[in-house]
């Protein structure tokens, strides 16, 4: 019998949730390119619940507990003494979120004897150490596509909410006020503006796609070029690097997985290659971003503004600067946990536990690393100092 070990965040401040605003959700059985959503045997959870936080559990306690495995479920995952440090040792499969991650360090991972699985739920799985992984045949598993049109949404989100300063005219009308021209002094139109993506896979593909009919100029660079009729539906331009292609864009977002390439890649020297005035969406991982640098280009009028959901570590501290530097417009890590994403990521999950509680391959699109090397989507997406 297994023990799993699930780290999820906490349960709303005022409990969990006994009604919702919405009684159903849209089916989605397929996602863009033709992958399938999750087909778990089962589930048991209500599609538009609450999944995410320690009491939804992910809808995964009745079955595991019904087969006889043994499932921990924490918000409880730092400092010494942290509940996850303790349960982990004797763990068989760890489950963790990006938005509230439990970092696998790889200290954590030659503690964990039993270790053999870690779930991602939902994708990004930049918080295993994944050169341990490899070295002690750890498979990692995310729900690859889950949650990426949730992302993406957030991203064109973001960059209408700088690009309109939308929300500084929000909090005038919150303030009481109805000073316009405090509105509108920082506000502009998308329309014609030149817009780049660092990468251009799930999430970023579906960015473009989204901003084409805002009638911009779309450019991106990623280390696999996409298809020609892709570029010539879209008008996409397309870069070798990032730093070619920044001092085009009024707006860049990204939207690459953290690895080796991609750490510190916004920094005090990318950053002063962009135009005046531009914006940066980051939906991606904090640490593709200098944090002082981010703060300081906004400081000195280099950025116009930043948005994100990502941080280093999570959660925040309370001093943070991303928390009071100006023309932020930052959320916690939240674009992938919508509840429409929250019910694919929790099937995604029982889906690959499913296949390996019974010995049958995890779906080759869900692998990051297995039998000891990247695999799958983690050979498309990562790379290793292994």
């Amino acid at each position: 019998m297994a023990k799993v070990l699930c780290v999820l965040y906490d349960d709303p401040t005022d409990g969990y949730p006994t009604s919702y605003a919405r009684d159903d959700l849209p089916p989605i059985g397929h996602y863009p390119g033709g992958q399938t959503a999750p087909t778990p045997e089962a589930t048991d959870f209500t599609p538009g619940h609450l999944l995410g936080s320690v009491s939804g559990e992910l809808g995964l306690r009745h079955f595991l507990e019904r087969a006889g495995h043994t499932l921990v479920v924490t918000s409880d995952k730092d400092g010494d003494g942290s509940v996850f440090d303790r349960e982990l040792p004797d763990a068989d499969v760890v489950i963790s979120q990006p938005f509230w991650p439990a970092y696998l360090t790889a200290d954590r991972i030659a503690t964990a004897r039993n270790l053999k699985l870690a779930i991602t739920a939902g994708i990004g799985s930049d918080h295993v150490d994944l050169d341990a992984a490899i070295a002690h045949g750890v498979t990692v598993a995310e729900v690859t596509y889950s949650n990426s049109i949730s992302v993406a949404e957030h991203v064109v989100m973001m960059t209408l909410s700088l690009v309109r300063n939308y929300l500084p005219a929000h909090q005038v009308v919150l303030d009481g006020g109805w000073n316009i021209a405090d509105c509108v002094t920082r506000s502009y139109d998308l329309e014609g503006m030149h817009v780049g993506t660092v990468a251009a896979g799930r999430i970023g593909l579906a960015v473009l796609r989204r901003l084409a009919p805002f009638d911009v100029k779309l450019h991106y660079t990623d280390r696999h070029r996409l298809p020609r009729e892709v570029e010539e539906e879209l008008g996409l331009t397309f870069h070798p690097t990032t730093a070619d292609m920044v001092p085009h864009c009024d707006v860049v977002t990204i939207n690459a997985p953290l690895h080796p390439d991609t750490e510190g890649l916004f920094g005090d020297e990318l950053l002063a290659t962009m135009k005046r005035g531009a914006y940066l969406i980051n939906t991606a991982r904090a640490r593709i971003a200098d944090r002082d640098a981010i703060d300081r280009a906004l400081r000195d009028g280099r950025l116009a503004g930043y948005a994100g959901d990502v941080w280093y570590p999570q959660p925040a501290p309370a001093d943070h600067p991303w928390r009071t530097m100006p023309h932020h417009g930052m959320t916690p890590h939240i674009s992938g946990s919508s509840l429409s994403a929250q019910a694919r990521y929790a099937a995604g999950t029982r889906e690959i536990l499913e296949s390996w509680l019974t010995g049958r391959p995890i779906r080759e699109e869900y692998l990051i690393v297995d039998g000891g090397a990247l695999a799958g989507a983690g050979a498309h997406s990562y790379s290793v100092t292994t």
